[in-house]
């Protein structure tokens, strides 16, 4: 069995949630928890790496949705790491943009490899894969 946990911290300005394990139905609702007690202490600039993810289903797509709203909700944003296809230990990262592209959400996320260029305000984030 896969442990979930969620470790927060800060760099230059965004709350960062490190998020490993499963999104499921179990885990799902303390991420949504500890997003939304990030905000309610006043963070609305917020980091989800999500990199050490190996399994996400329809209702840890369904706390990302709810996330990104919550964030535009208060003038808020939110960036995702997912580490760059081809990069190094990055099979469990391309399991969660598989998932995001086949529900057709990917698009909605600023999605950036790692947390140097996450938190770096000029960075661009990565784009998402065309469909083949």
């Amino acid at each position: 069995m896969v442990s979930f946990k969620v470790t927060d911290g800060e760099r230059g300005g965004w709350t960062v949630l490190q998020v490993s394990g499963e999104m499921d139905l179990v885990t799902s609702p303390e991420l949504r928890q500890r997003v939304h007690s990030a905000v309610a202490d006043g963070r609305h600039r917020v980091v989800l790496d999500l990199s050490e993810v190996v399994f996400c289903d329809s209702s840890g797509v369904g706390v990302l949705i709810a996330t990104r709203r919550l964030m535009r909700s208060c003038q808020g944003s939110l960036r995702l790491i997912l580490p760059a296809q081809g990069a190094a230990d990055s099979a469990h990262a391309h399991h969660v943009n598989r998932v995001l592209g086949a529900l057709g959400v990917r698009r909605l996320f600023d999605v950036y490899a790692d947390l140097t260029t996450a938190t770096d305000e000029a960075a661009i984030p990565l784009q998402a894969a065309t469909p083949a």
